[in-house]
């Protein structure tokens, strides 16, 4: 039986808005085998040679001082590109938002986009499971009793271990609802098939 890889992955930025210059400064990944952490991660700071607004700061914590020592997005996008491979899911927590940095930048250094059709994202499962509810990371943590006490700042690579805990809460939902879709689709192929075999054996 083939396995199952999962990459869930977060991002922070220098901003809110990747179309209008603003860059990456650092990316954290955790693999999923069958659903279970692997021991896999990838964590990278990046230089975005530009500076930091004061607000975004008091988000992550990282300023140009800190990150003028790391590599940019260019030089360490095979790496980050080897480790995600091309045939695992991407799980992310209002998934859009990474996803347009994470292509812009894979763009700018010339490399092809991520696809839609190979992300999933949390917050849309949080709010199927959760209607009208706060869905944060920080909320679904306290749902679900995941240990969120150290974070102080936000940070790619401990946003994306607390992610991949409360994607254990959240898949179970979503490979039900894949299972759903497929007995009914298989039953709306086949059907007709089923019926036909049935005609015979009444007949012959």
């Amino acid at each position: 039986m083939k396995q199952i890889r999962e990459i869930v992955i977060d991002t922070e930025t220098t901003g809110v808005n990747a179309y209008k210059g603003d860059r990456l400064v650092e990316i954290g990944a955790v693999e999923l085998i069958n659903g279970k952490p692997s021991g896999r991660v990838f964590h990278q700071y990046i230089n975005p040679h530009r500076s930091i607004p004061k607000d975004i700061r008091a988000i992550h914590g990282l300023d140009t001082n800190f990150l003028r020592r790391y590599p940019c997005f260019k030089n360490i996008a095979p790496q980050f590109l080897d480790f995600i491979g091309n045939d695992s899911i991407l799980v992310a927590h209002n998934a859009s938002f990474d996803l347009d940095f994470l292509n812009c930048e894979l763009r700018r250094a010339g490399y092809r986009g991520l696809y839609n059709h190979r992300i999933v994202d949390t917050l849309k499962l949080a709010r199927q499971a959760f209607p009208n509810q706060r869905n944060t990371l920080d909320c679904l943590c306290n749902r679900f009793n995941v240990d969120n006490s150290m974070r102080s700042l936000h940070g790619a690579l401990l946003d994306a271990r607390l992610l991949a805990e409360v994607y254990q809460h959240l898949r179970p939902r979503k490979f039900a609802k894949l299972r759903k879709l497929w007995t009914t689709l298989k039953q709306a192929v086949f059907a007709p098939f089923d019926r036909n075999r049935q005609i015979q054996r009444i007949i012959y």
